[in-house]
């Protein structure tokens, strides 16, 4: 046994820099999120094999530190201290546990197999709609409506808090996950039983949300996966990642007075985006880090998915213990643990910076006020060309008249202070505060036409506006509270006011969004929306009072006051003295508050089903028996596949909102119109979000956003392709008379093919229409995680290659060699396609990066692996079927 691996103190903790000197490296070197990885491989090494590394250990650990090119294809097993869980994700998760329970229980196995290993929290917050803004009862009528929409569901999850140990609810109202996770639920250093004694160790958290990085704030190390990866970690299967490249963000410079964290989060996103930091770990370092609060690391963290890593990371110092003394009330040896841990950075003694793959600079002295738009968070703009990115755009309108007398283009249809990325953060929250003072102060309102609404990702964030007397102004002009959690950024923003929607359906204006998140891809704000952009919360005040995006908030009139007098950005905005003062008054934290009352009353109030298995509802619109089990046909160990047509041909960064949209279904979608056939009125339709649990409607609902462009509809309406007869039908009519044939289908994508939001519904829905194989020039990490767990193939063009540059059209017929060894081994698969003037052929190479990615697509898919784990094998086909379907 070797004991220097160990702390020679009671509980237990890894000492990493002993192993650092085993392997011949400096501990110091070690960027943190590295020391974390490092700790997590050799403790369960440790834990399981008396205290001997074994040579596939070691050699795991030589590549989590060394991490050469060579290296970043291996994948290494990590154990999960704690899932977190959104209800959009969380319910489907519940829901194929239940269906697997159903399977267990047919086999004769024990159903109670099929429960959380680790600790899941699942957060109900994502089915929240704004119906009701700018009033004072908004909260509660929004909740009641909430509820209203979701009885079914909700009983179902509290069916399954009584039926699973290891779930833990947090009923609607509590907040928004990434806020409550950085608020309540994070440990940092936790303790878990061991055999030989407790064993204190960093955490690890897997959220079913792409924004679970905003913990990493704290120095947890933590990020999104989809549903299937998460069944997968709750069923005690270990989390393997690819060795990554580990980038430091140098942040330098001081910021200029004015700017807010948002600003700096925007620049990141745009600087980390523009640099490549795709599937990479992403620590921040430098000077810079002295100017941000705990909170204002959580902005910059949040938006990792945007700039494209895995997580954005900030190690454990000294303003992380004040934030959790704060928020805790921690006993003080979180630093002292911590320290032994070797994931401690002071900021009081710093130490050279580790020896990071890549140094992008960012400095944090050019900053100035900016939004992001009209399209993707990455665009972001110097606020005073607000306008000419307004008029830049395309006009993507449908050729309706305009009237003069309408509403004009550039109209803010919705101006929305929303989203954890920053109603987490003091110091914006405040500042919009202010800025509301001083324009209620001098007589202004917010025009008719502009839908306000304030969604906080915590109860602490009225305390906050509260305590400072900064809440009344914000709800004179329309900023009310319309409830705690995911809203507005996900599509849930609810009705245009009535002019609004009238102005554009009748006359064709453009208007646009204006919010305070962290995406805003087409069509995923309001369907009726081809603008949005992200701003900082006074920013969204000072907007909402213009009424209009197309002019320079810099120097133009925002309005007039009671009196008349034009009132500038400049006459609104706080100093860097008011400020101040308001966070230095009014930014200390207790614990965050709870659910309102009313939500708990109804949560309380409301009846669910017992027993170990779930008595689905025959015929029920919202909850399904689940379709576990591959859904397109797909049989991996053949080395060809031809005859393949393709079902859909799309352009650069097609994201999984393009692919699984979550705000309102059109009432002329393939889901609105199946969904109408069951008798269901359009009022009751609720959100994509709330019908994943039917997957009758995501089948319909796949490749079904009215601003997906799909190039073989000649880029026409959004869910339309050709079938078999060339004739344009809905992409899941055209999917369904592929399959009557059964012709293999396949996607053409291009670059930053699934970026977004870790719906696994959207690899999910994928496969349910028969598509085997996506073809694309890049993937974001989550999706292709999800298309492998779901047995669909992801396929990567040669350099440079795309199917246009290819001259391919996707009315091809497809044929496919090589398959086996280029699954197993990463040999180049030649592609023939076939058209109507001859053959082409190129290479491609399965994306797939750990030996246990292709296990799984050998599989099938993560279900027939999960039951392979849980239950005993060998029944009668047909009781297969009947629990499978």
């Amino acid at each position: 046994m070797k004991r220097s691996y160990w702390t020679d103190t009671t509980p237990r903790q890894i000492d990493p820099a002993a192993i650092a000197v085993r392997l011949g490296t400096p501990p110091d070197a070690l960027p943190f999120s590295a020391r974390i990885l490092l700790e997590n491989v050799a403790r369960q090494a440790l834990l399981a094999d008396g205290d001997h590394l074994a040579d596939s250990t070691l050699a795991d650990l030589v590549a989590i530190v060394r991490r050469a090119p060579a290296d970043r294809g291996r994948g290494v097993a990590l154990a999960v201290s704690r899932v977190i869980l959104p209800d959009s994700s969380g319910v489907p998760v519940l829901q194929n546990l239940a269906g697997m329970r159903d399977i267990v229980a047919a086999r004769g196995g024990d159903v109670r197999a099929v429960s959380p290993s680790v600790p899941l929290d699942l957060i109900v917050d994502h089915s929240l709609q704004v119906d009701i803004s700018g009033a004072p009862d908004a909260l509660v009528r929004n909740l009641a409506r909430e509820y209203e929409r979701n009885t079914e569901r909700y009983a179902f999850l509290k069916w399954a808090r009584q039926a699973m140990a290891g779930l833990t609810l947090h009923p609607p109202g509590s907040g928004i996950i990434h806020q409550i996770n950085l608020e309540r639920l994070a440990r940092i250093m936790v303790e878990t039983p061991a055999l030989a004694g407790t064993v204190v160790h960093p955490e690890f958290v897997l959220g079913g949300d792409s924004h679970t990085p905003m913990v990493n704030a704290l120095g947890v190390l933590g990020w999104g996966v989809g549903g299937l990866d998460i069944e997968a970690a709750l069923l005690g299967q270990p989390y393997v990642v690819p060795v990554p490249e580990i980038v430091g963000a140098l942040l330098d410079g001081t910021p200029p007075p004015g700017v807010m964290t948002t600003d700096l989060a925007l620049l990141v996103t745009e600087t980390l985006r523009r640099a490549g930091v795709a599937g990479a770990f992403v620590e921040f370092f430098g000077p810079g880090i002295r100017h941000l609060r705990l909170e204002e690391r959580a902005t910059l963290a949040n938006m990792a998915p945007e700039y494209g890593a895995t997580c954005g990371f900030f190690p454990v110092d000294e303003e992380t213990c004040r934030y959790m003394a704060a928020t805790r009330g921690d006993a003080p040896d979180l630093e002292a643990r911590a320290r032994r841990g070797g994931v401690f950075r002071s900021l009081a003694t710093p130490a050279p910076a580790p020896d990071y793959d890549r140094v992008i600079r960012i400095d944090l002295s050019t900053l100035g006020r900016s939004i992001a738009g009209p399209s993707r968070p990455e665009q972001r703009l110097p606020l005073a060309e607000a306008a000419r990115s307004f008029h830049a755009l395309k006009d993507e309108e449908d050729g309706r008249p305009r009237q003069a007398d309408a509403i004009a283009d550039g109209a803010v249809a919705i101006a929305a202070i929303a989203s954890c990325t920053n109603t987490a953060n003091p110091a914006v929250m405040l500042a919009a505060g202010l800025v509301a003072a001083k324009a209620v102060a001098r007589g202004m309102r917010v025009p008719p036409w502009v839908k306000t609404s304030m969604t906080p990702g915590s109860p602490s964030v009225k305390a906050l506006l509260e305590r400072a007397s900064l809440l009344a102004p914000l709800e004179t002009l329309g900023f009310a509270i319309a409830g705690y959690g995911c809203t507005t950024c996900g599509g849930k923003s609810g009705p245009l006011l009535p002019a609004m929607e009238r102005a554009i359906e009748r006359h064709g204006v453009r208007a646009v969004a204006v919010l305070s998140g962290n995406r805003n891809f087409e069509g995923r704000i309001h369907r009726l929306l081809p603008a949005n952009y992200l701003a900082s919360p006074p920013l969204v005040v000072l907007f909402a009072l213009a009424g209009r995006v197309d002019l320079d908030l810099e120097t133009d009139p925002i309005g007039h006051d009671s009196a008349g007098t034009a009132v500038h950005l400049r006459d609104l905005w706080p100093t860097p003295e008011e400020l101040a003062g308001a966070l230095g008054d009014h930014a200390g934290r207790g614990p965050p508050g709870e659910a309102p009352e009313e939500s708990r009353r109804l949560w309380n109030a409301l009846a669910a089903p017992g027993g170990d298995t779930y008595p689905w509802r025959p015929n029920s619109a919202y909850l399904c028996r689940p379709r576990l089990g591959a859904q397109n046909g797909a049989d991996w160990s053949a080395d060809r596949l031809g005859g393949a047509r393709v079902l859909a041909a799309f352009g650069d960064s097609l994201t999984t909102d393009h692919i699984s949209p979550s705000g309102e279904i059109p009432p002329d979608s393939p889901a609105g119109r199946y969904l109408s056939g069951l008798g269901i009125p359009h009022a009751a339709f609720n959100t994509y979000v709330a019908r994943r649990g039917n997957p009758e409607v995501m089948a319909r609902a796949t490749f079904a956003n009215i601003r997906i462009r799909n190039a073989l509809a000649g880029n026409g309406k959004g869910w339309e392709t050709p079938g078999p007869d060339g004739t344009l039908q809905t992409i899941h009519d055209a999917a369904m008379a592929w399959r009557a044939r059964d012709v293999p289908l396949i996607v053409l994508g291009g670059h930053r093919y699934g970026t977004g939001s870790s719906r696994d519904w959207a690899a999910r829905g994928t496969a349910m229409l028969g598509v085997r194989i996506v073809i694309a020039r890049d993937f974001e990490r989550i999706h292709r995680s999800n298309l492998v767990g779901m047995g669909v193939l992801p396929l990567l063009f040669a350099d440079g290659e795309s199917w246009p540059t290819l001259g391919l059209t996707g009315l091809e017929t497809f044929s496919f060699h090589g398959l086996r060894a280029g699954i197993e081994d990463g040999a180049p698969i030649t592609v023939e396609a076939m058209g109507a003037t001859g053959t082409r052929r190129f290479v491609a190479h399965a994306a797939l990066l750990t030996d246990s990615e292709r296990a799984l697509l050998r599989q099938g898919g993560i279900h027939e692996a999960l039951l392979a784990a849980v239950a005993p094998p060998a029944r009668p086909q047909h009781e297969a079927d009947d629990h499978a379907g």
